[in-house]
């Protein structure tokens, strides 16, 4: 039926024709926001809401976009990809006001779209819609991470992603000299048609070089850019190896305090049970001592004779086996306290 009501607005003729106006310049859409086409017309004389028509469409398929007449709108021709993402702006309709807002833009609606419009005269225009996302902050890793010397050749990547549409990447050196030879660049799509970039940069090492990467989106005009330092030894990045060093650094330093702890236990162990073997030793002695008093004052009772010799090497015996133990006490007691 719209395309009906388009073919006999396109045959109508008037006497004045009624004119429009859309942007020259594209209309540039922030992925996710909401724009406004914007699609005004002139008129000379009052008229009712009922006497608009207005009528969006895409201009290379024809596929309805909105449609608006009798008063209200019109959106059974609607295509399905911008159903309840469509509205017109009824109120201002009458005061030459025909623009069109597009929620929560997409990739897919980039474009070409035309405006018609008819208030007893009819006339068109086409603006361009341009859809634009901004790039994450780059990344750049190394390949190789480590081990480097100067003279080896090394691969730097750059990677940003959920940006529209592609954009100019720009490796430069420390000097600002930009680099254009050995550099690789790759696009990949998601399913919302956000680019990931990647660009990788094959250099030479040298004993301390630094390196930029710039990615520049044409249709924001922004910038993104990382700086990184290589030298002949390792990159700027996190030192996994050094982490690694510390971790067992502090596992053997605790291995360490545990053995001490032990060794010192075992020697208190050892001063005691040498000190309670001692004392055990001393009273045996003293016993053993005893018995051959005895054993010579027997003999002596049986033989009437006294035997001074015996006795005194007994009495000499057991000074000498005293004052011998208590040295090994004596240093065992010192040895056990150092």
């Amino acid at each position: 039926m719209l395309a009906l009501l388009l073919l006999a607005m396109l045959a109508v003729h008037a006497v004045a024709k009624l004119e429009l106006q859309v942007p020259e310049l594209p209309v540039v859409a922030l992925h996710g926001k909401d724009v406004a086409l914007n699609c005004s017309f002139n008129h000379t004389s009052p008229f009712n809401l009922s006497d608009v028509t207005v009528f969006w469409q895409l201009t290379d398929t024809k596929r309805s976009v909105h449609g608006f007449f009798m008063g209200q709108d019109q959106l059974t021709e609607q295509a399905e990809s911008y159903a309840n993402r469509t509205s017109l702006f009824p109120s201002q309709l009458t005061m030459g006001n025909a623009s069109l807002l597009l929620r929560r833009v997409a990739v897919a609606d980039e474009g070409s779209y035309t405006c018609f419009v008819r208030v007893q005269e009819y006339d068109s225009a086409a603006l361009l819609l341009q859809v634009a996302a901004p790039y994450t902050k780059p990344e750049v890793t190394l390949e190789p991470e480590s081990n480097l010397r100067p003279g080896d050749e090394v691969a730097l990547t750059c990677v940003a992603y959920g940006g529209y549409p592609k954009a100019d990447v720009i490796w430069q050196d420390g000097s600002g000299r930009n680099l254009t030879d050995n550099i690789t660049t790759s696009v990949v799509a998601n399913e919302q048609g956000l680019f990931t970039m990647t660009s990788v940069l094959t250099v030479v090492l040298e004993p301390n070089s630094s390196f930029s990467c710039r990615l520049i989106n044409p249709l924001l005009s922004e910038e993104r850019s990382i700086f990184v330092t290589v030298t002949g030894q390792n990159i700027a990045f996190p030192p996994v190896a050094l982490w690694v060093t510390v971790g067992l650094a502090v596992c053997l330093l605790g291995l360490l305090i545990a053995l001490a702890a032990v060794c010192r236990r075992k020697i208190k162990e050892s001063c005691e049970e040498a000190r309670r073997e001692g004392k055990a030793g001393k009273v045996s002695k003293r016993r053993e001592v005893a018995e051959e008093a005895k054993e010579l004052e027997e003999e002596e009772s049986k033989t009437g004779q006294s035997i001074p010799t015996w006795s005194s090497l007994i009495f000499s015996r057991s000074v000498a086996a005293e004052g011998h133990l208590i040295k090994v006490l004596r240093l065992s007691s010192t040895y056990m306290y150092t």
